[in-house]
């Protein structure tokens, strides 16, 4: 490995996404790790308030670029030529995306300014939900994603499968960096001990939890993708029948969620509505079940974050998903947009402390042994140094 990191000392690297929360809370140990192999990396990204949790400095920087996630074509344009100026100038030797918009920006950009090694990673595909038109556009856009970039990863191998029989890429041209994930956990951050018994307290004490209750967490985006309607549904019954159960919700609302949203959130027993945290973990730590309902996911860092802390999770059967949970042996899967199932399933892991108990211990050895990011991140740096190789 040492060999590797001395040849890819100065090279060049920029990092693009369209938002710096996903810098934050999905690529944070990544940039770490490529940083310290002598990489000068950039990261390129919109403005918002998490880059005061990036820790910026020699030959790691951060570039502001306007990217929307929604269509706004005056916008992109101003984007586009805006990256193509600051590739030109800095001439990376690989530029690598993620999330939909900048990493079609990132690939027009690129191709454009004659990058050699142009990267992009799947990690979920919104026109799976769509319809119509606009279902047909999206899709488009991750073929164009996939045709300009010389190569691609999914972060599952599910999601690969899908995009392959999807006819968004072919086979050749896409692979999975290991046992899949984005960026891998670090599991000496997410631990069963990151915060100890008298901190526990306190924090349950805080939100006002129940002594013997069972404790859910939902973490990420407060939208209908993620299932938030049928797992407040779930839970519902479950409170209407009596079972000890309450439910932490902790991610950002949506602007511009639908009515059955708005309705389902309305403040009811049991429900705390906690809005972003910079220390899931915490949360984590006085909870029993990760929740994550998707009706499409990539692989679910949160998932493998939760795992570390030996949390099972009761998840939806969708791709992404599909690798990161192993149904039945380190959490449980039922049918996506289904309320009576994921009632079923959640009544059973509630109902069940040696169920969970021992699901929540598979996980986290299987997380140890396949998902800690020293290896995940290990493997996405050999990678780069094979293309570094090949492009000589």
């Amino acid at each position: 490995m040492e060999s590797v990191i001395l040849k890819l000392k100065k090279t060049k690297i920029a990092i693009v996404t369209s938002i710096p929360f996903f810098l934050v809370t999905n690529l944070k140990q990544q940039i770490k790790y490529l940083h310290s192999t002598g990489m000068d990396i950039t990261l390129i990204s919109s403005e918002g308030p998490q880059l005061s949790q990036l820790e910026l400095g020699d030959r790691l920087n951060h570039i502001v670029v306007g990217i929307e996630r929604e269509p706004a074509p005056i916008r992109d344009l101003v984007a586009l030529f805006h990256l193509v100026t600051i590739f030109r100038k800095h001439r990376f030797k690989i530029v690598h995306s993620t999330t939909p918009k900048a990493g079609l920006l990132a690939a027009i950009a690129g191709k454009i300014s004659g990058i050699k090694i142009r990267l992009h990673t799947f990690t979920g595909q919104r026109w799976v939900t769509m319809r119509g038109m606009s279902k047909q556009i999206v899709k488009n856009s991750d073929a164009i994603v996939a045709t300009l970039n010389t190569r691609c990863y999914a972060d599952s191998k599910s999601q690969m499968e899908f995009l392959i029989s999807e006819k968004v890429i072919s086979a050749n041209k896409i692979s999975v960096l290991g046992k899949g994930s984005l960026a891998g956990v670090d599991t000496k951050h997410f631990r069963r001990d990151c915060i100890d018994n008298n901190q526990k307290e306190l924090l349950r004490n805080s939100l006002g939890l129940e002594t013997n209750s069972v404790v859910l967490i939902f973490i990420g985006r407060i939208t209908r993708d993620k299932g938030i309607v049928e797992l407040l549904e779930a839970f519902g019954v479950l409170r209407d029948q009596g079972i000890a159960v309450e439910l932490i919700l902790v991610g950002p609302m949506e602007s511009g969620e639908d009515e059955a949203v708005q309705k389902a959130i309305e403040p009811r027993g049991g429900l705390h509505m906690l809005g972003y945290r910079d220390d899931p973990e915490s949360y984590m730590a006085i909870s029993d079940i990760l929740c994550l309902p998707s009706y499409r996911e990539g692989f679910g860092t949160v998932v493998i974050e939760a795992a570390a802390m030996g949390m099972p999770t009761l998840g939806t059967h969708i791709p992404g998903l599909v690798d990161a949970v192993v149904d039945g042996e380190t959490g449980l899967l039922v049918p996506h947009a289904n309320s009576h199932e994921l009632k079923k399933g959640l009544s059973r892991l509630v109902q069940d402390q040696n169920l969970r108990a021992r699901l929540g211990e598979a996980a986290r050895l299987r997380c140890l042994r396949e998902y800690d990011t020293n290896i995940v991140n290990a493997l996405l740096v050999a990678d780069y140094t094979r293309l570094i190789k090949n492009k000589r």
